[in-house]
């Protein structure tokens, strides 16, 4: 049997503790650990316990001859199957995504070239900062897995965002990225799904569109590809990277991506996230509009619903999916639209929580003709995660 081996990155925080039950479920489910651990983490945590858990040597010291003799940081991040940093505090994310290489734990992991999923921990503030929000997006983009972090009490008194997934969930990820081929039910379909804002122009100046950030729909994609999909991204204006692995078609009004979707088909799975204009201006200006004494009358015609389309398609997908953001009686119009669409699910969302619309954690009901199945607040990565994984369940 071919033993599956993760090497084990442990962070300074409070959080540190967790990362020994962690071993313990590895261990448990026959995997083997191979910790390293930071001159801050062994803060919270002693290498005795982490040595005792792991049933084998802690690393800790980049410049130790005899652990560079033994195993060296190059054969420490390439000879695993998994690099998983728990709790990947805000400096670790920090170094990664920047390249920096100043202890064991940055070196290695800018060594590897194996796949890596991050467990962050830290303050609501630290990470809310636009620092850490840059840093998670490159991070992401260079093919890095995340779980949590998870909201609740904080060990500095705080109550937010910010809390390390509980053990069993970093397990989970851990063995479903462990799983290989097995682990990609996906291979060999495709999909489409559209994230991001339309920008819909009044001049040439001057749009029509909406607060979304595209998050959602990207760490849908993102998830897809990680199963195996063949994905095309369509996109409307955002800030985000493309996902690894994932072909990403640029747009802006509503027309074009409709346009860009019809052009992905044939697909087995259609996932329409984005915020699409249900409006467009009329005519577009060929030179800005000036102030005047009066405001201008703008004149609206419908754009075409793409959902709607996709479902009624000669080559319609054998999945089609929706998402309802509403600011209130969220439940009632998302059965309404699934009736009106003709699609198989609708994902609704509340985006009357703060956070939620542009921000990195979202709370769903995903509403089918068998019922409505209510999800706890999560981050958008882990939602895309349990979506994905729900997807490749319906097509298979």
């Amino acid at each position: 049997m071919d033993i599956k081996r993760v090497l084990l990155i442990v962070g300074g925080g409070i959080a540190a503790y967790k990362a020994l039950e962690l071993t313990r479920l590895l261990r448990k489910a026959g995997v083997a650990v191979r910790p390293v651990l930071t001159r801050a983490g062994a803060q919270f945590v002693t290498p005795l316990s982490l040595s005792a858990l792991a049933e084998d040597k802690v690393y800790s010291d980049l410049f130790s001859l005899t652990d560079e003799a033994e195993m060296g940081h190059i054969e420490l991040s390439r000879q695993t199957d998994l690099i998983v940093v728990a709790p990947a505090t805000a400096d670790l994310m920090a170094k990664a995504a920047n390249g920096l290489a100043d202890d064991l734990a940055s070196t290695t992991l800018l060594a590897t070239d194996k796949p890596v999923l991050m467990a962050p921990a830290m303050n609501v503030r630290m990470w809310e900062h636009p620092a850490t929000r840059r840093n998670r997006a490159t991070l992401q983009a260079d093919g890095v897995q995340f779980v949590g972090p998870d909201e609740g009490a904080m060990a500095c008194g705080e109550f937010g965002e910010g809390r390390l997934a509980e053990p069993q969930a970093i397990f989970e990820a851990a063995m479903a990225m462990l799983a290989g081929p097995a682990g990609q039910p996906l291979k060999g379909h495709r999909a489409i799904v559209t994230a991001g804002p339309t920008a819909e122009p009044i001049d040439p100046v001057r749009l029509l569109t909406n607060r979304s950030s595209g998050r959602q729909g990207y760490a849908i994609a993102a998830a897809l590809a990680d199963l195996g999909c063949e994905v095309t991204l369509v996109s409307g204006p955002t800030a985000l990277p493309a996902p690894r692995g994932v072909r990403r078609v640029e747009v802006e009004t509503a027309r074009e991506m409709l346009a860009a979707c019809e052009a992905a088909l044939p697909a087995d799975i259609a996932v329409c996230v984005a915020a699409v204009a249900d409006w467009r201006p009329e005519t577009c200006g060929v030179a800005k509009v000036k102030k005047g004494d009066a405001a201008p009358t703008l004149t609206l015609v419908e754009n075409p619903d793409i959902l709607a389309t996709l479902s009624k398609s000669k080559t319609r997908p054998k999945l089609v999916v929706g998402f309802a953001a509403e600011t209130h009686d969220v439940e009632a119009y998302a059965q309404g639209k699934l009736a009106r669409k003709g699609c198989d699910w609708i994902v609704a969302n509340d985006v009357s929580i703060d956070g939620v619309m542009g921000g990195d954690r979202n709370t769903v009901a995903v509403i089918t003709q068998g019922g409505i199945e209510r999800w706890a607040p999560a981050d958008k990565a882990e939602v895309a995660r349990k979506l994905a994984l729900r997807m490749a369940e319906a097509v298979s």
